[in-house]
């Protein structure tokens, strides 16, 4: 009888454990679902900075069927049998822009002080 109860008390123990566990990770989020979410939103930002940089909004002037018809073109060309040249020409010319960034930016910075 008395292993009866113990047991039953490690269950209700185990059950309140478990219940606080679940409140812990719906308040930090660290549901997969949200945790992927938040990664794709992340990505999402991250290509959306890179169009402004790249000044497509202004030479648009913003215009969203512009701008998909020109990622629709990239596509395109992506998979042509001119692709991997496209691909290696213009990793090389996005690689010297962001170089170039991070010198014009480090200049700045040193001027500032």
């Amino acid at each position: 009888m008395r292993e009866l109860i113990a047991a039953q008390r490690m269950t209700r123990r185990l059950i309140a454990m478990r219940r606080r566990l679940e409140l812990v990770q719906a308040r930090t989020g660290t549901r997969d679902w949200q945790v992927k979410r938040r990664e794709r939103t992340r990505q999402l930002i991250e290509l959306g900075g890179l169009v402004v940089k790249a000044g497509l909004v202004d030479l648009a002037d913003d215009d969203r069927a512009m701008l998909y018809g020109a990622f629709l073109w990239m596509a395109d060309k992506l998979r042509s049998d001119d692709g991997a040249h496209a691909s290696a020409l213009w990793i090389r010319k996005g690689k010297r822009a962001f170089d170039l960034a991070a010198i014009t930016e480090a200049g700045s910075k040193i001027w500032d002080i």
